[in-house]
């Protein structure tokens, strides 16, 4: 009687879980969104929003919640009860601030989220400012070199993707820059083409527009490969400086605790937006490789580059708290 019991219990909570799935998503997923409104990463979450929305057939609604380098909007979907309905848009900041400054972001990557899908990822490419007195990546080593702690690079705030690509850049080249953090990539490379700073990097479309008007030189992207939309600059190994790639990345996360069910169909509908072709040329466009896959693709992407970042940090002895 009691084994009868429980294989009816059993029956009962597949059945209710395969229901609760059925009716999946039943009312509007609210997607947080870190960084701001009008950002590169956030006019590629609204546009993955509303494929999103076309496949579920329900309202995905973008929530802007900025500060702290994407620390509090993660924080808040961490905080967030783990049904499928509130999900977090991460870029690299995720894994970046996370592993440079862990008391400040106030959360753990990999023990707070669940994975759902990597979008896409893609290199940075270091510019230059057009009067700075290098025109390639080998000159500005040496330059860096010949004159220590004069080169000044912009990022967008301690612990970002930005300012450990420099640290990295260092430790590899052996060179002494200086670093100037300011509140987001925009003001920085506005002052870089006033010449307050001399260089920094950035995502390919965002400085695009500069190097073809003459007003700031590409130097390398940091990638393995060279872009598509910038096929005449080297890679950082071509330029000389081996081992400091970096990879800008997009993805979906949910709270630890949400369902595998919830997480498989999320991922479902996300490869299936992947293999159209408009989202294809839309991503390509931002010079980055889609990168379809289950949500262990996204997991090990995450734990790779959250425990590279950390060994950086532990190995130039870094201090960002």
């Amino acid at each position: 009687m009691q084994r009868f019991a429980s294989l009816v219990f059993a029956l009962s909570t597949v059945f209710s879980s395969s229901q609760a799935l059925a009716e999946y998503p039943d009312r509007p997923i609210k997607l947080i969104v870190p960084f701001a409104a009008g950002a590169g990463t956030d006019a590629v979450a609204r546009f993955m929003a509303q494929k999103l929305e076309e496949q579920l057939k329900q309202s995905v609604v973008v929530e802007n919640r900025v500060g702290a380098s994407g620390a509090i909007g993660t924080q808040a979907v961490a905080n967030a009860a783990p049904d499928g309905y509130t999900l977090l848009f991460v870029a690299s900041p995720f894994t970046t601030v996370a592993a440079a400054t862990p008391a400040t972001a106030n959360y753990d990557p990999i023990k707070q989220f669940v994975p759902i899908a990597l979008i896409a990822a893609g290199p940075l490419i270091w510019i230059a400012n057009a009067q700075a007195p290098f025109t390639s990546m080998r000159e500005m080593i040496a330059y860096a070199r010949a004159n220590p702690g004069k080169l000044a690079y912009g990022s967008a705030g301690a612990g970002g993707v930005n300012h450990l690509a420099l640290e990295l850049f260092k430790l590899k080249t052996g060179t002494d820059i200086l670093h100037v953090p300011y509140k987001g990539i925009a003001p920085a490379t506005v002052d870089l083409l006033g010449g307050s700073i001399m260089t920094l990097t950035g995502t390919i479309p965002a400085v695009l527009p500069f190097v073809k008007s003459g007003k700031a030189r590409a130097l390398a992207v940091t990638g393995d490969k060279r872009s598509q939309l910038m096929p005449d600059v080297p890679t950082m190994k071509e330029a000389g400086a081996n081992g400091t790639e970096v990879y800008n990345y997009w993805g979906l996360v949910a709270p630890v605790g949400t369902t595998t069910a919830i997480v498989q169909r999320l991922n479902s509908e996300v490869q299936k937006i992947l293999a159209q072709k408009d989202v294809q040329e839309r991503l390509a466009s931002d010079g980055v490789d889609l990168t379809p896959g289950g949500p262990e693709r996204l997991a090990a992407f995450i734990a790779n580059d959250y425990n590279g970042w950390k060994r950086l940090v532990a190995d130039a002895k870094l201090k960002l708290e």
